[in-house]
């Protein structure tokens, strides 16, 4: 009888093919508005031209909590990865809120400091 007791078994790893229909454009957003539920995470991806007081969404993604704090992960990485290969990230202004100013849209008639539904 072997009391050894037998390594911890890794789960399967599955690859997992992605079509990407040739009719798809990609589309360039320079803001991203996010809010969220109880159960699902929105991201609006914008243009914002300059000069220009509006922008223009052009993609909304949705994902379950799990799956953006995945996407959180794997965005960490890639970013660590890109400046590992290309050098740092500059970016334009160091300031605390540099997020909420590139990332978040003022709600028509709302004060500067009121926060959309949903967003925190």
């Amino acid at each position: 009888m072997n009391d050894t007791p037998k390594p911890a078994q890794q789960p399967q790893q599955h690859k997992i093919t992605i079509d990407v229909p040739r009719e798809l454009k990609a589309a360039y957003a320079n803001v991203a508005v996010i809010s969220h539920t109880a159960v699902e995470i929105v991201f609006d991806f914008a243009q914002v031209l300059p000069r220009t007081p509006r922008g223009t969404v052009v993609a909304r993604v949705i994902m379950t909590p799990a799956h953006a704090k995945m996407l959180q992960m794997a965005l960490t990485q890639n970013v660590a990865n890109y400046e590992r290969q290309f050098g740092q990230i500059r970016l334009p202004v160091q300031q605390p809120n540099i997020a909420d100013d590139f990332f978040r849209f003022r709600q028509p008639g709302s004060d500067d400091d009121e926060t959309p539904e949903g967003d925190q």
